[in-house]
């Protein structure tokens, strides 16, 4: 699918909005997580991941309001957006000065919801379907994340990805509403916001959210 081209499934179950803290930002977003989990199922034939792609997660909001408020920290630069879900943090980059911006998923309609997004906000965005987990995130001058941090397997999975980014000099930076798997240490402040979230998938309307910059392995935080 070209780069802008309209996903049936993706525009039939969501509806276009602001984005509720970046609200410069337009996206195709779903209101209700289960039944739209439902028709993903029934329309494959076959049991689908959750619809990450389909909501605004307080981390990746929290990314998308740093950026666009500190723009200076992607001008110019090699971005890449990991489980990039909806996309709002590679959109807010492209908005944002980035020279290229790569977003990554390893969900096909996640890659097709990022295209429809990025066409919508009138931005460049690479939208591919790939794991880069295994690699150091390839020329990417800055590498984003936005709450990935919810299950033990991923966040040892991202961390080490994290630290091969950090390690080659480029900088890392996440967003994270204090999920179980937060690393505890290695990692430096640089903001926090309180984020309007989908109330059904978390325990509150509104969640405090941190934007993280992952220290280089050894380095002092």
């Amino acid at each position: 699918m070209e780069n802008g081209a309209v996903n049936p499934f993706v525009a039939e179950h969501t509806r276009l909005g602001s984005v509720p803290f970046v609200p410069e930002l337009r996206a195709y977003l779903a209101e209700e997580p289960i039944a739209l989990w439902e028709h993903t199922e029934r329309d494959s034939g076959a049991q689908q991941p959750p619809p990450f792609w389909a909501f605004a997660w307080a981390g990746g909001q929290a990314v998308a309001r740093y950026i666009l408020d500190n723009p200076h920290v992607v001008r110019g630069e090699h971005v890449l957006d990991v489980a990039a879900g909806s996309g709002v943090i590679a959109i807010a980059a492209a908005k944002a000065g980035a020279a290229t911006v790569r977003a990554v998923e390893i969900d096909p309609l996640a890659v097709a919801a990022i295209r429809l997004n990025a066409a919508v906000n009138g931005v460049a965005v690479d939208a591919a379907l790939a794991d880069v987990l295994p690699t150091d995130g390839g020329n990417a001058g800055i590498v984003f994340a936005g709450d990935v941090f919810y299950s033990h397997e991923m966040a040892t999975l991202m961390l080490a990805f994290l630290h091969r980014v950090t390690a080659r000099g480029a900088t890392a930076l996440v967003g994270d509403p204090g999920r179980a798997y937060l690393p505890r240490a290695g990692l430096v402040r640089l903001a926090e916001y309180d984020v309007p979230v989908v109330e059904s998938l978390e325990d509150a309307p509104v969640k405090r959210t941190t934007v993280w910059r992952v220290a280089p392995t050894g380095a002092e935080p």
